[in-house]
């Protein structure tokens, strides 16, 4: 039996997080992939450790802006073929997404946007929401099985946030938001998380300037959503907490498969 154990992290600047421990983190938790986002760098900004990872094969998509958005995925085993974007020069402009495709399953690390600078963002939000669905069922089409990763920003379901009330007019819990993530369900899509744990206070984002994380008042907005056909390779599903060094914290699944 093969297992596989796929962290997601939003790092919120990987040149910040490499200060804090990151590193000998990553050593110590010894994912077989990591998925990385906003990494607000290119590779050439990176610091000369990050470079080269013992063990990983680094895959990057920063966005075309400076110090902006960004994905990369760290993988132990090399994939068959590596994909930037959606082949749609607005939102890959942004470095969102970053698809590898593995023997047996297709990761897709993906930076969604916030909409919560104003209703054009929020318009671009959506926008790329519906254009990731469509992608993924074409994925889905040709026969892949999917494990999509990385901020949703948005949470799903009013346990997945600490004061649901609160916030029913603010981007990441608007109904319109909510609602694409049920039609993402409704498309055979599970939330990993959810197969195992049906708990509130649950959370992988915490707002820092309040000091909500030693409060625990937070938002469960980074997922991993699999394929229905991978269920029944999902081993476990689980949100690490307790590592720190950005304003979210990794979440993970393990998979595995006949060898």
């Amino acid at each position: 039996m093969k297992k596989i154990t796929i962290l997601s992290w939003n790092v919120n600047g990987i040149r910040a997080v490499v200060k804090k421990n990151f590193l000998p983190w990553l050593k110590q938790a010894s994912p077989d992939i990591l998925c990385l986002q906003e990494i607000k760098a290119t590779p050439s900004q990176l610091p000369p450790e990050m470079k080269f990872i013992d063990g990983y094969l680094p895959f990057w998509n920063p966005a075309k802006r400076l110090g902006y958005s960004g994905v990369a995925t760290l993988s132990k085993v090399k994939p068959a073929a590596v994909k930037r974007g959606f082949g749609i020069p607005r939102f890959d402009e942004e470095g969102r997404v970053l698809e590898t495709e593995f023997a047996d399953f297709t990761l897709l690390n993906i930076y969604f946007p916030n909409g919560k600078m104003g209703p054009e963002r929020l318009r671009y939000k959506m926008e790329f929401y519906d254009e990731a669905l469509r992608y993924f069922l074409k994925l889905r089409r040709k026969g892949r099985r999917l494990v999509i990763c990385g901020d949703v920003n948005t949470a799903h379901k009013p346990m997945d946030l600490a004061h649901p009330k609160e916030n029913e007019k603010i981007s990441g819990f608007l109904p319109q938001e909510r609602a694409w993530m049920d039609k993402l369900v409704s498309h055979g899509f599970l939330d990993s998380f959810r197969v195992f744990n049906h708990e509130p206070n649950q959370y992988s984002w915490w707002d820092i300037r309040s000091g909500a994380r030693a409060r625990n008042v937070g938002w469960r907005i980074d997922y991993h959503f699999i394929s229905e056909d991978l269920e029944a390779h999902l081993e476990e599903a689980f949100i690490l907490p307790e590592v720190l060094g950005s304003d979210h914290c990794p979440v993970g699944v393990t998979l595995k498969f006949a060898s």
